[in-house]
């Protein structure tokens, strides 16, 4: 059976424990700061499609904890989808972030070991230009604030950087979360963070 074409532009922003800059970040064959990596990539989806399914305004966080080396794989992964999407956009957002119709998300698949029951959560995220911030009741609390840059007005800027979920500007932040949620307890304070605007689909 065929997949459906599907495509999806918007925000994503991340933060884990790691130092400015996460050095798996750049490469996951270089060693993250600490022993473990924990951290999320959260996204709202502005505009998108999974075949005939609209997904715009709808949005999703992977939580992760990995080993200092991101490439050995190992990882454990969770995925929340914001409640009030529909049961169709449901399936599509998760059978995206898991990997199973292809994307950039098939290649990050390759290094998860387990991956926990998608749940189903309010969610609250909020951009503020150069503040995101994502609430989950009781379970997740995450903000990211952008860094200046030399101008002293615009924010501080990666660029040609390889990297297949995010865009090709990165806008380096730091970052507050604390999640506590099954397999998950941690609390990053003023670490890694960055956000881009990106663009994912299906293969041609």
């Amino acid at each position: 059976m065929s997949l459906p074409s599907w495509r999806a532009t918007g925000l994503l922003f991340e933060n884990c424990n790691c130092q400015l800059l996460c050095p798996a970040h750049v490469s996951f064959k270089q060693a993250c700061t600490h022993e473990r990596c924990q951290g999320h990539w959260a996204m709202h989806i502005e505009e998108g499609h999974f075949g005939e399914v609209d997904l715009a305004d709808t949005s999703v966080v992977v939580v992760y904890d990995t080993p200092q080396l991101m490439f050995e794989g190992g990882w454990t992964e969770a995925c929340y989808i914001d409640e009030r999407a529909a049961e169709p956009q449901r399936a599509a957002l998760d059978d995206i972030v898991s990997g199973r119709v292809g994307g950039p998300w098939a290649i990050l698949g390759r290094f998860v070991e387990t991956r926990l029951e998608t749940r189903f959560v309010p969610m609250r995220f909020e951009d503020d230009g150069g503040e995101i911030r994502l609430s989950v009741p009781d379970m997740l609390e995450s903000t990211i604030t952008a860094i200046r840059g030399a101008d002293g007005k615009s924010e501080a800027r990666l660029e040609n950087l390889h990297n297949v979920i995010h865009g090709p500007t990165h806008i380096l932040a730091r970052g507050d979360t604390r999640c506590t949620d099954r397999v998950f307890d941690f609390e990053n304070v003023r670490s890694h963070g960055l956000y881009s605007r990106f663009t994912w689909q299906s293969a041609p």
